[in-house]
């Protein structure tokens, strides 16, 4: 909105830097959700408490003391970055209409999912989840095939000429990633600042390769593919980081409030379609390892219980259980897991130079 009343009626040339407005979207979206954030911790409190409070199953038995901890902090994020998006992003941008919708569409299947787990101790069945994302999953997909400035080309990183155009076989790829990486921050997300760490870190990472791909000279010094209008995602995305920042403000050890499946979720899902848009879909699994590594100790967990007759891989999946009952303590777990993350982000990064 800022930049449609600033720049284009008055005139205020500083509003049209993608940077200038992606800093105070930072810094915007952290304010408000530290604002925010006591009032919400004590309204979901209140609603948590009189449901008798809860935890998640298959976690070690010491977490039922943080049965009242309020869960659905998602929420917080949810309303910092939607209202500071409107404020600081161009509205006149379908990449920023469909990430918006994106992110609301899987923050309300978490926040629902959230709400039936306090109400009645078991949320959305499987089924259901999973049906509900693939609905908004197909429906983002087809709405971004069909946008004539999109193209299907699949890029490898690593390779400077490597490239496979998959045509209409591009949809279920976008809906697997979309549909993959939300499920895999919303498995991590086990310990107080587990899955908002290595989503920062994402999202920032994502925020540069936005900014570049969006640069018509960036991007071509750099040998990425060049796509109009994506720079405006930076906006976005470090608006969801001033909003993570100040969620994580109250969720650090001890967390006040857990983000739920309403932000973990929508985050996941937010970091999916911006790989896609932005033509980098493999580097999301490198800068998301953590994720995958996380989606992958469940799989393996659940096959491998199968294929033994009831023997296990792991003492607890997703593996940061494995950890903690290991005897290791959980911030300590939690800060490696950040310190890898941000290794792989350099990784991740590595990539615009090693083609």
């Amino acid at each position: 909105m800022f930049y449609h009343i600033f720049y284009e009626y008055l005139d205020v040339n500083i509003f049209k830097y993608i940077t200038f407005r992606g800093f105070y979207a930072l810094l915007t979206a952290f304010f408000i959700s530290l604002i925010l954030g006591p009032y919400i911790i004590e309204r979901l409190k209140v609603f948590q408490n009189k449901q008798g409070g809860y935890v998640r199953q298959d976690t070690p038995d010491w977490h039922q003391i943080k049965k009242h901890t309020p869960t659905m902090g998602g929420v917080l994020i949810l309303l910092s970055v939607l209202f500071t998006s409107f404020l600081w992003c161009r509205l006149d941008n379908v990449y920023i209409w469909l990430l918006m919708f994106t992110f609301l569409s899987f923050g309300l299947i978490g926040f629902l999912d959230d709400y039936k787990k306090i109400k009645d101790k078991k949320g959305l069945s499987s089924k259901a989840k999973f049906l509900m994302q693939l609905v908004s999953a197909t429906l983002i997909s087809v709405v971004l095939y069909l946008y004539p400035k999109f193209n299907t080309v699949l890029y490898f990183p690593f390779f400077k000429n490597l490239s496979l155009d998959l045509g209409i076989f591009y949809i279920p790829l976008m809906i697997f990633i979309i549909v993959g990486a939300s499920n895999a921050v919303n498995l991590t997300d086990g310990l107080d600042g587990l899955a908002i760490g290595p989503s920062l870190i994402s999202v920032s990472t994502f925020a540069v390769f936005a900014y570049i791909s969006g640069n018509i000279v960036l991007s071509k010094y750099l040998i990425v593919p060049y796509v109009e209008g994506s720079g405006e995602i930076t906006v976005f995305l470090l608006a969801l980081l001033g909003a993570g920042l100040g969620f994580l403000w109250f969720n650090s050890f001890p967390a006040e409030m857990f983000m739920g499946d309403a932000g973990a979720l929508s985050i996941g899902a937010v970091l999916g379609l911006t790989s896609i848009i932005t033509k980098q879909e493999i580097v999301l699994a490198i800068v998301g390892g953590i994720f995958v590594l996380e989606t992958l100790s469940v799989i393996a967990q659940v096959s491998y219980y199968r294929l033994t007759g009831g023997k296990r891989l792991f003492k607890m999946a997703p593996i940061h259980h494995h950890f903690e009952l290991h005897g290791i303590p959980e911030p300590k777990i939690v800060v490696r897991v950040w310190i890898i993350s941000l290794l792989l982000s350099i990784i991740a990064l590595s990539t615009l130079k090693i083609r």
